[in-house]
């Protein structure tokens, strides 16, 4: 392509086309007649941006001093922000500071650069000292500060814009600083003083809400909605869905439908979710054909959604099928599957799975482990589940009191008694009851009334008045026809004033419902 005119417009076609690495191929071809156009290379600084291609666009740089364009005002306002978005924050102020003409929008790209790299006072400093300051700069310096907590300087900011210059956009942005911090009544407080609203803050209260469990206040400002389109939609069924009311989420991505709005990545990616806490087959399968059906994109987030909804409901043939043709997998389709094997009693192929994902070199996190080491104690592979949590401290995952738990589990199921209490008392937290129920009931079952009492004093140290513990040893006593310490225990429950509660047990420490 030899006209640098028709460059810029497939450029700029192939940016807008979220292409970008399209547009560094071209430009490379073009770059072989050793010129530099003035109007692409601020394109190409952005192009680097999205890629974060640092030492591309250091080369760039060096392209552009040797053809004298460094200093345009429009080549310079985009290295910096390239160097800003790299997160090279010094080299973006030299720059900034050697250009010999800087207009609003470059003062705007290296606040934003600082707020970005999350240095607030020197964005304040910068903002400050700004000859000119439009509503780019108010609201930038206002999500900037909302971003990293400081609600109350964005607030100061927020009321110092003039009234002119405070478009809903700036009324966006303050309502979404306060969501984004659980904040929902300074939210509410703001949102209600609008003078016009568009569709987006809508959809910041409903997700906000929906992020602090207020469900039936996103509710209501759903129903308020004079004008509806999919991104609203769209945060009602995943706001449901994400609080665990599974079947209104399915209802409304089918009145969304009913509505006239077409479902898209982000809709079924929320459904598949609720399918698979509900364990809904048949509606997954009709999600399913919907995504093909509608020609809706097969990205990572559906293709996760997918393996995951066939996992947890238990059909873990289609769930493999789609896992395995999948060209990248991270770590959450590899804990679906894991997560699926273990649910359904697959043991054996979660721990293979597992060691897998090792050999693949995708990092295991605390779900990866806490669902192996649950399929290993379901599975009687004590060996292979204390050397998988001997790997925790490899991957940098700190142990939780559920995975300590599953070792529990484990160990007890294997008649390892005493390594098991052992654990218990060297666990870098608290015992919770749950962990002296694995303990007792594993006493039981093996008829070792010893250390199921040893195992008691300390739960009466921690003060613990769970019924079910004293069921336990008052049990354990009665099957080895020991009836007089079963009805000291049952006696003293009583003196307590403790009510006889149901056993519980750690099966599968809550990993049922984790959402990936």
């Amino acid at each position: 392509m030899s006209n640098p005119t028709n460059l810029l417009h497939v450029i700029r076609d192939l940016l807008a086309q979220k292409s970008p690495r399209n547009a560094l191929l071209l430009y490379n071809q073009f770059r072989r007649q050793n010129v530099c156009n003035l109007d692409v290379t601020p394109l190409i600084f952005k192009a680097c941006s999205c890629l974060s291609l640092k030492n591309h666009g250091k080369s760039l740089h060096a392209e552009s001093v040797k053809y004298g364009v460094d200093f345009d005002v429009m080549v310079g306002t985009s290295l910096l922000g390239m160097y800003s978005k790299c997160g090279e924050i010094v080299d973006a102020r030299k720059v900034f500071d050697n250009m010999p003409q800087r207009n609003v929008i470059t003062w705007n790209a290296m606040i934003a650069g600082y707020l970005i790299g999350g240095d607030t006072m020197a964005a304040l400093s910068l903002f400050e000292a700004m000859p000119e300051r439009t509503v780019v700069t108010w609201n930038e310096m206002i999500r900037g500060f909302a971003v990293m907590g400081d609600t109350a300087m964005a607030r100061e900011l927020f009321d110092q814009v003039n009234v002119e210059m405070r478009t809903v956009v700036t009324w966006t942005v303050m309502v979404d600083g306060y969501a984004r911090n659980g904040m929902m009544e300074a939210a509410r407080e703001v949102f209600e003083g609008m003078p016009k609203r568009n569709c987006f803050v809508w959809s910041v209260m409903i997700n906000g809400y929906c992020k602090i469990g207020e469900v039936e206040e996103a509710k209501a400002i759903f129903y308020r909605t004079p004008v509806r389109n999919l991104v609203i939609w769209n945060s009602l069924v995943s706001g449901l869905a994400r609080n665990g009311f599974c079947e209104d989420a399915i209802d409304a991505y089918r009145e969304m439908q009913v509505d006239g709005f077409e479902p898209d990545e982000v809709t079924v990616t929320s459904v598949l979710s609720a399918c698979s806490q509900l364990g809904c087959l048949d509606v997954g399968k009709e999600v399913h054909l919907s995504i093909c059906e509608k020609g809706i994109k097969f990205n990572q987030f559906v293709l996760n959604g997918l393996v995951d909804m066939y996992a947890k409901c238990g059909d873990l043939n289609t769930a493999r099928s789609i896992f395995e043709g999948m060209r990248q997998r991270n770590g959450t389709c590899w804990n679906s599957m894991i997560t699926g094997f273990a649910v359904h009693g697959k043991c054996q192929e979660a721990v293979e799975f597992f060691y897998q994902m090792e050999t693949e070199s995708v990092k295991p996190d605390e779900i990866s482990f806490l669902s192996v080491l649950s399929a290993c104690a379901h599975g009687g592979l004590v060996q292979e589940g204390l050397n998988i949590f001997s790997k925790m401290e490899k991957y940098g995952v700190k142990a939780g009191v559920k995975h300590y738990g599953c070792i529990i589990d484990l160990l007890g199921r294997g008649g390892r008694l005493k390594e098991a209490f052992d654990l218990v008392k060297s666990m870098p937290m608290r015992p919770n009851d749950t962990i002296w129920g694995t303990l007792l009931g594993a006493c039981r079952v093996h008829s070792e009334a010893t250390l199921a009492e040893e195992a008691l004093e300390d739960i009466v140290h921690m003060d613990s008045r769970n019924g079910s513990h004293y069921v336990l040893l008052s049990n354990i006593y009665a099957d080895s026809d020991r009836w007089d310490k079963a009805e000291e225990i049952r006696t003293a429950m009583l003196d307590k004033g403790i009510e006889k509660t149901s056993a519980s047990s750690s099966c599968m420490f809550g990993i049922r419902n984790s959402n990936f």
